[in-house]
């Protein structure tokens, strides 16, 4: 059975990522599924001095291995004026550190959701545009705009985004 990794780049506990990606895990099928809150990995503000005077911490390392014991990752990225959340940046510089390759060529299924019409499309094209510097394997790019309006009850109510997320979803189990 395929292990897959699903997170929010949200520390939100009420993130709308992360409800986007939870319910994306429901329409999977015969697969191992572990969510991941970037609430249980927090980390100082990454800077060098920091670094060399403490070393990188555990749970850089703890995710890491989350990233490298998977199959696939599912992830979902808040955008914070118009880029990755601080909490997201954060792990991901820290992650960095450890292995450049932060990704190892795991497929990703890469989604945004925002309460407005763009649906994070800033953050998805910086992560697009950077993430395969880090040997990203993006298979499927799904935005999911006005949250408010689309998401309701638990699920996408919006046919046709709910549609393209099960399309979306469905070459990302392909390129497991």
């Amino acid at each position: 059975m395929k292990k897959i990794i699903a997170f929010a780049g949200s520390n939100s506990k009420e993130s709308i990522n992360k409800t986007l990606v939870v319910y994306a895990t429901t329409l999977l099928s015969n697969k191992d599924i572990e969510i991941l809150d970037l609430n249980d990995f927090e980390l100082p503000i990454y800077g060098i001095d920091l670094e060399k005077e403490q070393g990188i911490p555990s749970n850089a390392y703890k995710f890491l291995e989350h990233i490298k014991n998977s199959d696939g990752i599912i992830l979902s990225l808040a955008e914070h004026n118009g880029a990755y959340s601080t909490a997201f940046k954060n792990l991901f510089d820290w992650m960095s550190r450890i292995e450049s390759k932060t990704f190892y060529n795991k497929p990703i299924l890469l989604m945004a959701t925002s309460p407005g019409g763009r649906g994070g499309a800033s953050v998805l094209s910086i992560a697009k545009d950077r993430f395969p510097y880090h040997d990203a394997n993006i298979v499927e790019i799904f935005s999911l705009p006005f949250f408010g309006n689309n998401f309701v009850d638990g699920s996408i109510v919006n046919e046709n985004f709910d549609k393209q997320l099960k399309n979306s979803l469905q070459q990302f189990q392909n390129s497991l």
